[in-house]
């Protein structure tokens, strides 16, 4: 492993940048969106406000963020982490920047007579599959002291226009999402419980759905063992789930059978989301958010390139 950039405020959400120059990630703590590049060098690209979590390049080159709306923070020894819905709480937003002028539009901010509570992670089918013409986005919910918010799965077009409920509730927390190759199959990470959950996709906003007891449709892929909790993912080009767990510290890989394949030991307890670049795609960029680092590390098969990326 290699450092790459630290002194971040909780990364999350990496995307390689356009021009190859290093890798975007958001702040959670700081509401700003953050090049890096290998050198370690940090420019801001935009600030959002709330708590930006997730980000996507869309077909038309702007970044698509989830914003959870913000977060208070505990910073001890060294290390910060969240610690329940925030004071100053703006409400959960799909927000779109534009990469050269930092300037940021809401998208989203409720579902029908909904609000969106957290939006989490984001990301974009491959061209000519089921559910393209749009984004496929998650919501974990909120903390609060006495009670929470549940999560859910959503499906949403780039001009603001139409936005779909397509799973709820996810109990635990929908955090992490990613699309199998052909963009076929959904995938999603319930934090709370563990489990990777998957559904077959129909069309925009449209999953077939498990009947009960599936709370939510789903069908469950596996359930990570020990005091773990997930969050993001990515995918590989041979379709498998690469997942970051927290408290475990580590990155974990998980076949589309529920197989688990391998559990890299990462030097961070909340390991947060994973991206893969390189020439050959085999160079993941992992987030390290108590301690603020982005790291590098060559990856053990080629990720699964991104339509838009």
């Amino acid at each position: 492993m290699r450092v790459m950039g630290e002194g971040l405020r909780f990364p999350e959400g990496p995307v390689m940048l356009k021009d190859g120059a290093g890798v975007a990630v958001v702040e959670l703590a700081s509401g700003a969106i953050t090049a890096v590049d290998f050198d370690g060098n940090k420019r801001e690209i935009a600030s959002t406000a709330g708590s930006p979590n997730g980000l996507a390049w869309g077909p038309d080159g702007m970044l698509y963020v989830c914003n959870n709306g913000g977060l208070n923070w505990v910073e001890k020894d060294g290390l910060l982490r969240a610690h329940g819905q925030a004071d100053d709480y703006i409400g959960g937003q799909i927000q779109r920047v534009d990469p050269s002028t930092g300037d940021v539009t809401l998208l989203y901010d409720r579902v029908g007579d909904h609000r969106l509570s957290g939006p989490n992670d984001i990301v974009f089918p491959p061209q000519g599959s089921p559910s393209d013409g749009g984004f496929w986005f998650t919501d974990i919910g909120k903390n609060r002291p006495r009670d929470r918010d549940m999560g859910g799965v959503y499906w949403a077009t780039t001009d603001g226009s139409r936005i779909i409920e397509a799973a709820y509730p996810v109990v635990g927390g929908a955090n992490g999402i990613g699309l199998s190759p052909d963009g076929r199959t959904l995938y999603v990470a319930e934090t709370e419980t563990a489990r990777i959950w998957a559904w077959d996709i129909q069309g925009p906003g449209v999953l077939r759905k498990e009947p009960w007891p599936s709370p939510h449709g789903g069908r469950m892929v596996c359930q990570l063992p020990g005091f773990t909790r997930l969050d993001s993912l990515a995918m590989t080009a041979a379709g498998n789930i690469v997942v970051a767990a927290l408290f475990s510290s580590t990155v974990t890989t998980v076949s589309p059978d529920g197989e688990i394949l391998d559990a890299l030991p990462v030097p961070d307890a909340m390991p947060t989301n994973i991206c893969f670049g390189g020439d050959d795609m085999s160079t993941a960029y992992i987030t390290l958010s108590t301690t603020g680092r982005l790291i590098e590390m060559p990856w053990r098969e080629p990720g699964e390139p991104l339509p838009y990326g």
